[in-house]
């Protein structure tokens, strides 16, 4: 008995040197600024002025799909009002046609992505559809379900949100494919996790769920706090910009946790953000909003944060920060909460500038010296 005791004893006073300790905080990344043009692209005329910029892909022809939130479309209370419009315009910039108008789909688009094949992906953050085109324009597949009335639908926010089921969305944000074109789904605002289904629409499984990251975003792997943009590299990684929680993550094609990548190069912290009041505490890793990869040999991730408002170019599958450039405002090249990319090339982006109501084609010199445009 005594013998027990002690063992006990000794147990309760060696007990906090073997206490989990949480993880320092990541190692601040320090990279160059690029230097860069916003050049003239889109051709617009008066009457079809840019809303809310939320997407932009680039086919294999070089035809830009842009995804505009105008006013009113007309097609029924959905979020308020429904308001989407795809455009599609040519290499130079010239207006072709308006993608899916009256789609029973599209309500509030969140996110556009063009497949391999030239099909265009619109994924629905309130009628919870994710939708595939083809180079046409005809609907070939839907996934999820819109709510049947527009009165109480499932994506309005909720304390505990409902319980993901199987196959439908809540919140959805983003859409990205493996080699063998199974479907990966950032179910972003509300449900927290990635769905995946086969390449015919049937669910496999889903991972992911509702958490924070912990004090410096660098713990909890796999707790989501909206999952909103998602991507997948030649090597099979699928790469999750985890907007709330402050980090991108890094999964293998079955939902196995690989690693955190943080957007936490030094920032002006003293600078009023381009929207909202002056935060008390700005921690040293910002919100990745977006994922774009290049389809180029080596691959890069470009990314971007709404403040301090800079795009960061990274290399791949290591995630180290190459270089940096832009910053939040409302001149051109600098940027007003930049929802989506397009990197048709390493020196090439397409940035959806969400409110400034535009797109900007940006070319990168990333050997010509940057010159501050303070």
């Amino acid at each position: 008995m005594k013998g027990l005791v002690a063992t006990v004893l000794f147990g309760l006073l060696v007990a906090p040197a073997f206490a989990q300790q949480a993880p320092p905080a990541p190692a601040i990344q320090n990279a160059p600024e690029i230097s860069f043009d916003s050049v003239p692209f889109l051709k617009l005329t008066p009457d079809r002025n840019l809303g809310e910029v939320l997407g932009v892909a680039v086919n294999s022809r070089g035809h830009v799909v842009v995804l505009n939130h105008p006013g009113s479309a007309g097609t029924g209370p959905v979020y308020g009002e429904s308001t989407t419009q795809i455009m599609e315009f040519d290499e130079k910039g010239n207006f072709v046609r308006e993608i899916g108008r009256g789609v029973y789909g599209l309500a509030y688009a969140h996110s556009v992505r063009f497949d391999k094949y030239d099909n265009l992906w619109v994924v629905d953050k309130a009628t919870m559809s994710v939708m595939k085109f083809d180079p046409q324009g005809m609907v070939l597949m839907n996934l999820g379900r819109r709510d049947e009335g527009p009165d109480e639908p499932r994506y309005r926010h909720a304390d505990p949100p409902p319980t993901p089921v199987d196959g439908y969305f809540n919140g959805s944000t983003d859409v990205t494919w493996d080699k063998d074109d199974n479907i990966y789904v950032s179910d972003g605002y509300f449900n927290s996790e990635i769905a995946k289904f086969d390449k015919h629409g049937y669910w496999l499984k889903r991972w992911g769920a509702p958490g924070k990251g912990g004090e410096h975003a660098n713990e909890n792997p796999a707790h989501f706090s909206n999952p909103h943009n998602i991507g997948t590299d030649r090597a099979e990684n699928i790469y999750v910009a985890d907007r709330g929680n402050r980090r991108i993550q890094v999964f293998d094609t079955d939902g196995n946790f690989k690693k955190f990548i943080f957007l936490n190069v030094p920032y002006d912290k003293t600078r009023h953000p381009v929207l909202g009041n002056m935060p008390a505490n700005r921690p040293d890793e910002t919100r990745p909003w977006t994922i774009c990869i290049t389809n180029t040999t080596p691959q890069y991730l470009y990314t971007s944060d709404e403040e301090p408002g800079r795009i960061y170019k990274l290399s791949l599958p290591d995630g180290k920060i190459l270089g940096v450039l832009g910053k939040s405002g409302r001149d051109i090249g600098q940027f007003n909460w930049v929802h989506g990319i397009a990197c048709p090339d390493e020196n090439t982006l397409y940035v959806a500038d969400m409110n400034n109501w535009r797109l900007q084609k940006l070319i990168l010199h990333p050997d010509k010296k940057f010159v501050s445009n303070k």
